[in-house]
């Protein structure tokens, strides 16, 4: 074993010039990670310098099997913290041979959305708050938790200490520093309410690039689970019962917002949010409804509300940005397993160019 480490952990670099850069796309479920490497000539660090790539969109449920190929459009590059060295991630997005974007694709939708000249001009920033659940792999039950048992009630666990209330930390820290290696503006790491249950939270990140850096920092993620033996769960509600669920809250400030004046901003973007609420909510992540309940911390999905300092609110304000009169607000409706594409290109489409 300790020859196969020495193998994985080769620097390429004293031997050759050549590269390897590991393409990343989303499968046909709109959540499932896939990935395959390929050998470059040299270090690339600019997307469009990259080639495009082919694979089997029948094998990911993306294509027919009479019509299998699929194109990979390179769009972003990160670090490899796993080969390191100059080799590379290669978040993508994926087109039909005719280059039109396929139903899944839907970074194509959002980086026009992103695009649009008076988006551009508001500089929308985001901060999201991914929490996920890592399980036991052969019980499919948290880490932590005795297995077809549960632990003591909620309390000790949320940023709690000690062996028997944080649970997989080595996993976490692992991922906080791979995400720093690999270029991710990955900003902070806790545990979370339910044991089992963590989160990070990646931003402030500028338009689109919220998307690809959540995108590549789930994919860092599960393959460091993978590596750990552990399955790694973004669903909303993975236990029933008094247990918190798993969301992805996004907070969102334009220039407006961040400048004099910008509480008055802040409240008009709201109040459109409250008028598209169904529309918003349709978009928010599947299972979505077993989470928002009203309870654990959250509005119920029928209702729109907002409020200052308020976690049971669709939408929270901070007491900093009512003090100061500017800043940034919540959006706590997404679920952990949301497209970050969709939603953040969703938030600001409502808040900047629709027009009730």
């Amino acid at each position: 074993m300790s020859l196969l480490s020495d193998l994985i952990n080769l620097n390429l670099s004293d031997t050759t010039e050549k590269v390897i850069a590991e393409y990343i796309w989303i499968g046909g479920s709109g959540l499932d990670l896939r990935s395959k490497a390929r050998t470059l000539s040299g270090p690339v660090s600019d997307p469009a310098k990259l080639p495009k790539w082919n694979y089997d969109g029948s094998s990911t449920d993306q294509a027919r099997g009479d019509d299998s190929e699929v194109i990979l459009y390179p769009q972003a590059v990160f670090r490899d913290p796993f080969r390191r060295g100059n080799n590379i991630l290669v978040m993508c997005d994926a087109y039909t041979p005719a280059g039109d974007p396929i139903p899944t694709n839907k970074r194509f939708d959002a980086a026009k959305i992103f695009s649009h000249p008076d988006v551009v001009a508001e500089e929308p920033w985001y901060g999201i708050e991914q929490e996920y659940t890592l399980l036991q792999k052969d019980v499919h039950w948290p880490l932590g938790w005795p297995v077809g048992g549960f632990p003591g009630p909620q309390g000790p666990y949320y940023c709690g200490v000690g062996a028997d209330k944080a649970f997989g930390r080595d996993i976490v820290n692992s991922h906080y520093k791979a995400c720093l290696y690999a270029g991710i503006n990955i900003s902070g790491i806790n545990g979370e309410v339910m044991p089992g249950q963590w989160e990070f939270q990646v931003g402030p990140a500028v338009g689109i690039s919220a998307g690809d850096e959540l995108w590549v920092a789930r994919y860092i993620l599960e393959r460091i689970a993978e590596i750990a033996g552990v399955v790694l769960s973004f669903d909303p509600k993975p236990i029933q019962g008094d247990w918190n669920g798993a969301g992805a809250h996004t907070n969102y400030s334009t220039k407006s917002m961040r400048s004099d004046g910008g509480i008055d901003v802040i409240k008009a973007a709201i109040e459109k949010l409250g008028k598209r609420h169904k529309e918003h909510i349709a978009a928010y992540g599947k299972g979505n409804e077993r989470r928002l309940t009203g309870r654990h911390e959250t509005a119920d999905i029928n209702t729109f509300s907002w409020g200052v300092a308020n976690r049971g609110a669709s939408v929270r304000v901070g007491r900093d940005t009512e003090k100061a009169g500017k800043g940034y607000f919540e959006d706590r409706r997404p679920a952990s397993n949301m497209d970050p594409y969709v939603v953040t290109s969703m938030v600001a489409e409502t808040t900047i160019l629709w027009k009730p």
